[in-house]
């Protein structure tokens, strides 16, 4: 089920609307966690030009480094109180001075609600926090965004 238990599916491609979000840390569970939307999962090799003695036909492109991008949380704007609301003000208001990383994990989850991808993020932190223009003409819920950076990442299944 939804409890981090991993399955194996014949649903191919899989949906991408049936996801949750867990911080591997106590406080940061149930609705603190629930996110209409997620981006950034990714990670990219940077390279570094070489080129040959002698020859300019000929330019190596070597491995250099493993570049991982940021994560983007969209949730409707919570309570000033959450667990979540209060790590990214400590980081944004603190002076670096209580530098808390959290471990998450992301689960893609099939319709009976086994995850089939999970994805773990370890040393994560905020980086930008922002709130959605709001607008008097639409009827739509206020929606703030996390942007997380974080040390590695690695996925399993």
């Amino acid at each position: 089920m939804a409890d981090g238990s991993v399955q194996s599916t014949d649903i191919w491609p899989l949906p991408a609307f049936h996801f949750q979000v867990f911080f591997l840390d106590v406080g940061l569970t149930g609705g603190d966690s629930a996110f209409q939307d997620i981006s950034g999962i990714g990670s990219q090799i940077e390279t570094e030009e070489y080129r040959e003695g002698g020859s300019d036909n000929f330019v190596y492109h070597l491995p250099k480094s493993v570049k991982f991008s940021n994560l983007v949380l969209k949730r409707g704007i919570c309570s000033v109180s959450s667990p979540l609301m209060l790590w990214c003000q400590d980081f944004f208001t603190g002076g670096f001075s209580s530098l808390t990383l959290r471990d998450l994990s992301i689960l893609l989850l099939d319709e009976k609600g086994f995850a089939v991808r999970t994805w773990h993020f370890i040393g994560a932190y905020p980086v930008n926090w922002k709130i959605d223009s709001f607008n008097s003409t639409k009827n739509e819920v206020a929606i703030e965004e996390i942007e997380l950076c974080y040390n590695h990442s690695f996925r399993i299944l």
